[in-house]
C-alpha cells in the first residue's frame, strides 16, 4: 500500500516481490505534477460528482424565500428619488415645493418618517409623518374597504325533493331567495321531478312561472327554465334599479314612533275623584 509520500510500503507488496501500483494512480500522477497541489488534499475535478442519466450532472436548484409586496409600499427616506417634492409637514400643514434633502432634513429634526404619498403627480407629494403608523392606518382602512365589498354569489334555492311540496313550504323557499336578491346574489330555482313526474314537465314550467311572477318585483330573468337530467333550473339575477325603488319604499312605509303624549296628573285625579261619586 503506497504511504502519504506515494512510494510502496514492502509490507504490502505482491508475494512475487513485485511492488503493487498504488491504489490510486491517477490522483498520485496528479499530485506530481500539479504545481500547487499538497499532500493530502484532492484537486476539484478529481472529487466525485453527483451524476443522473449517465455523465449529466444536475445543478442544485437554489430555494429564494418569498418577500413581501414590497412594491406596493410608498417610497420612504433616502429612497425617495425625485427633487424637488411639494411638502405637507407632521401637522398636515402645505410647506411648498422644496428639495428633497431639505424636506428630508426637517423629517429628521422631528424624529418622523418623509413618505411619498403621491409620486404620480409633478412634483411628487410626500408628508412627514410617523411611517409605522401609516402602513397600520392604511391595513385597517384596506381591511374595512374588504369587509364593506361583498362579493355577488350564486345561491341555489330547491323546491322540495319533487313536485310534491306545499305551497307553504314553497313560499319560504321563495322568502330565502328573495333575501338573497336584495343583498345582490343571484339565485338558482332547482325543481326535482321523481318517477312518472318526469312526464308532467308541464307543471314544472308552471312554477317556475309561478317563482317568476313573485320576485320579478326585485329581479329578472337570466336564464330562463332548462331541464338538466331530473332537474329543472332558473337562474334570476337582481335589478338594482327595481331593489332600490323597493327599498325606498319600504322607508317610506314605516311608521314613525311618535311617544304618546304625557297625562298629566290633574286629570288622573278628576277621573278617580268622578268614579268614586258615581260609586257612591
Amino acid at each position: 500500500m503506497p504511504s502519504s509520500d506515494g512510494r510502496s510500503d514492502p509490507k504490502h507488496d505482491h508475494p512475487d516481490g513485485h511492488p503493487c501500483p498504488p491504489l490510486n494512480s491517477t490522483a498520485t500522477s496528479h499530485h506530481a505534477t500539479s504545481p500547487i497541489a499538497s499532500p493530502g488534499t484532492v484537486p476539484d475535478d478529481a472529487r466525485p460528482t453527483r451524476r443522473l442519466r449517465g455523465a449529466f450532472a444536475i445543478a442544485r436548484r437554489r430555494y429564494f424565500r418569498p418577500q413581501d409586496a414590497v412594491r406596493n409600499l410608498p417610497r420612504t427616506n433616502e429612497h425617495i428619488r425625485k427633487s424637488p417634492v411639494r411638502l405637507i409637514d407632521e401637522n398636515e400643514n402645505m410647506i411648498g415645493i422644496v428639495k428633497t434633502e431639505d424636506a428630508l432634513a426637517r423629517a429628521r429634526e422631528v424624529d418622523l418618517d418623509l413618505v411619498e404619498v403621491s409620486p404620480d403627480s409633478d412634483p411628487p407629494v410626500c408628508r412627514i409623518l410617523d411611517f409605522g403608523k401609516y402602513r397600520y392606518e392604511q391595513s385597517k382602512k384596506e381591511k374595512a374597504n374588504r369587509a364593506r365589498s361583498k362579493t355577488a354569489e350564486m345561491k341555489e334555492v330547491r323546491l322540495g325533493r319533487s313536485m310534491k311540496i306545499d305551497p307553504h313550504d314553497i313560499e319560504i323557499r321563495l322568502n330565502q331567495a328573495r333575501k338573497f336578491l336584495m343583498e345582490g346574489h343571484k339565485v338558482q330555482i332547482v325543481q326535482n321531478f321523481r318517477g312518472r313526474e318526469m312526464l308532467h314537465r308541464e307543471r314544472g314550467h308552471e312554477r317556475m312561472k309561478h317563482v317568476t311572477e313573485t320576485l320579478e318585483d326585485i329581479s329578472k330573468v337570466e336564464t330562463p327554465a332548462r331541464m338538466a337530467g331530473r332537474r329543472m333550473t332558473m337562474i334570476l339575477a337582481p335589478d338594482k334599479s327595481k331593489i332600490s325603488r323597493v327599498k325606498q319604499q319600504e322607508a317610506a312605509q314605516k311608521p314613525t314612533d311618535d311617544p304618546a303624549p304625557p297625562v298629566e296628573e290633574s286629570a288622573l285625579d278628576t277621573s278617580t275623584d268622578q268614579g268614586e261619586t258615581t260609586s257612591e
